[in-house]
Parts: structure tokens; sequence; C-alpha cells
């Protein structure tokens, strides 16, 4: 492995952390364990061809970007009566068997280099308990990340027959010198017969190296719903799974980014269907201007016992200059004949018929253009339940649009 950060985090770095959060022994242990771990791992997956490597992990400067002992963030964390949304720390001293029962269950610590690393340093994060047969709306946690680099953790636990709404949200504070990193890691276990949508915007300045991993375990007659929107950042790795391990379980990833000037989105969108009669519809668009570029990888997996499966998968990315750049490897893999699926990918640039409609109704070409852009994305818009979210996605979208004029 070419990059180490073992110069400036060692064992004593990770217990500082831990005491400074008052944790228990066992999570200690399994920072220590991530920690040991480092040398044997390697980076997160990515696309390549013989000739070319499309997203380049390893060349990070993390000697240089990680500082986990000068963390600092403002965080808000709100919802309604009924269910806990509390920090990391807290929610150890009132939920610790909850948390040491859930922790690593759904997103293994060892997956990679950088879930290892983010275990052994995280400094902040939020749990989501919502108890059985609680319905809960309007639940918002936002990270204003303050300091050279930050890892997050997010648990999200739904028990039985429960319900909630989730809304995330990173952006910068108070600026630095040089380049930053980001980090977040976010586990929701579904209980039988409960429902999460978990939204997430990543809107950090183009200062920022982001990983993202998110997964979810499902269980039976479970819907576990995803909303990742990508705007900030200068280059983002982000990951989204769907485990559909119990029957008639469902599942729906939706993805949006835009991307513009030299920001760079590799976005995975993955579901595993291990369980009978289970649904999964993966839904992505993005839009890439200036010299950006964006680098897609949608994975369906039906597994053997996986009978009457239904799962389908489509990406779709706008190209506003010939400078950018977009790649697409939707994938089907099916153990089980029982199944109904399909996958697709397209890339293009704004239809001339479709501008020259537009302009003949009496539109200049901007704003034609524009209108053209913000149509694109409304069946990604009509997804999102959270109104805050899809305002501010709106918004984020409208802005890039005025500033390229």
């Amino acid at each position: 492995m070419s990059t180490q950060v073992h110069a400036s985090i060692d064992e004593a770095t990770v217990k500082q952390i831990s005491e400074q959060l008052d944790e228990p022994e066992w999570l200690l242990e399994t920072r220590l364990d991530a920690l040991s771990a480092l040398d044997d791992l390697g980076f997160p997956d990515v696309i390549q061809t013989p000739s070319q490597k499309w997203t380049n992990l390893d060349a990070l400067d993390f000697e240089r970007l990680v500082d986990p002992l000068e963390a600092a963030e403002e965080k808000d964390q709100v919802g309604p009566e009924g269910i806990d949304v509390l920090p990391f720390a807290e929610a150890l001293d009132t939920h610790g068997e909850l948390i040491e029962e859930h922790f690593g269950s759904v997103v293994d610590p060892q997956t990679n280099y950088l879930t290892a690393l983010s275990t052994a340093l995280f400094t902040t994060g939020t749990v989501v308990h919502v108890p059985e047969g609680v319905d809960a709306e309007d639940v918002t946690i936002r990270t204003t990340m303050n300091s050279r680099s930050l890892f997050n953790y997010t648990l999200v636990v739904a028990e039985e027959s429960s319900s909630v709404t989730i809304l995330e949200r990173q952006e910068s504070g108070s600026s630095v010198d040089g380049n930053r990193y980001y980090s977040g890691i976010t586990e929701i276990a579904a209980a039988e017969n409960s429902y999460v949508q978990f939204g997430n915007l990543q809107d950090l300045d183009e200062t920022t190296y982001v990983y993202s991993l998110r997964e979810a375990d499902i269980d039976t007659y479970a819907t576990a719903n995803w909303i990742e929107c990508n705007v900030g950042s200068h280059l983002t790795k982000s990951s989204v799974e769907s485990h559909l391990n119990g029957d008639s379980s469902e599942s729906k990833i939706t993805g949006a980014f835009y991307g513009h000037d030299d920001q760079h989105f590799d976005i995975d969108a993955r579901v595993w269907h291990n369980a009978e009669h289970t649904t999964a519809d993966l839904v992505t668009r993005g839009v890439i201007d200036d010299e950006a570029r964006s680098v897609y990888e949608g994975v369906q997996h039906v597994g053997r016992d996986a009978w009457d499966t239904s799962s389908y998968q489509r990406e779709n990315t706008l190209m506003l200059s010939d400078e950018s750049e977009a790649d697409a490897s939707p994938k089907l893999i099916i153990n089980n004949h029982d199944t109904e699926a399909s996958h697709s990918a397209t890339v293009g640039q704004v239809s001339e018929t479709d501008m020259f409609y537009m302009i003949s109704r009496g539109l200049n070409e901007r704003i034609a253009r524009n209108m053209l852009v913000e149509g694109f994305y409304v069946p990604i818009l009509e997804e999102i339940e959270v109104d805050e979210l899809r305002e501010d996605l709106q918004g984020r979208i409208q802005d890039r649009l005025q500033a390229r004029e």
C-alpha cells in the first residue's frame, strides 16, 4: 500500500480519542482492531480498465489531511418526541447495549482501508433510535465541518413496525489552509415491518475530499429508502448499499449529483437480494459541467434463495460542456431464474430538438437550457419526502445554473 498514516496516527492517538469520549472497553478494542488492520486492507474498489483507473483514492495525502485530535464541528440533532436523536457519546451512556449490538453489524469496520480508518478515528456521530410502533418525521442532523479532517458516524435503529424520515446534511464552516478530508459511515438496522427514509445532502466546500459509506440491513416486510445528493467537495467517493435480508423487504436508492469546475464524483449504488419476494429500484441522475467528471457503478445482486425478485436500475448523466467526462457501469448478477430485473445507463448532452422547441416559443438560450436542466431532475425531486431536502437540492441546482451564466 502506497499510503500510510501511521506516522501521525498510532495506538496512543486512538486511546486518547476513546478516553475523551469516555467509551466502553469493547468500543476501544474495536477501534484498535481497525487500526491494526490498516496494513492489510486495500482501498475501496473503483472501476478501472487496463489503461485507466477512474478514481485514484490512494493518491490522497492522508499524512497531511488527517488530524483527528484537532477535529472541530458544529452539529444540530433534532427529532420529535417519542424517539431518541442523540450525540454518539451521550447515547453510549443511555443506550450502551443497543449500540454494542448494532455497531459494525451492517458496515464491517474492516471493509476496506477507509472504513477501518474511520472506525479507528471517528470523533463525532449521531444515534437515532425509533421504538417499536412509533412513527417519526422531521429528524434532522446537520454537521458543519470546522477542521482539516472530520470522521462522522451515524447509527439508525428502527424497531418493529416503526417509521422514521431523516435528513442529514454536511457543509463547511470556518476555512482552513489547503485541502480537507471528511469521512461519514452510516448504518441502518430496519426491523420487521419498519420504514426508514434517509436523505443526505453533501455540500462541503470544494477543497474537501469525501468518503462516505451507507448500508442498511432490511428485515421482513421492512423498507429502507435512500436519497443520496452530492453537490460539494473536490472529490467524492460515495457508496450506498441495501441488504434485503428479510422476505418481502424493499429498498429504493435515489441519487443526484451536480458537478462543475474540476469536481469528481464516484458514485456506487448496490442492492443485495438475499430473501424471497424482495423489491429494489435504483435511480440516479446527475449533471456535469466545465471539466467535472462522474463515475457511476450500480450493482443488483440476486442470491440463490431470492425467489420472486424485482430489481430495476436507471442512471442518466447530462453533460453541459464538451470538456466534462462521464462513465457508467450498471451490473446485474443473477443467481435465481425467478427474477424480473433490468438496468440501463445513458450519457448525453441537452437535446438540440428540445432546445429548438423552447427557443421557438420565445425563450432565450440560457433560460431554455436552465429549464431543461431543472426538468431533468424532476423524477429525483419527486422521490424526496423531506421538504427541506428537496428545497435545499433545488436551491443548489439553481445556484449552479445561475453561476454558469
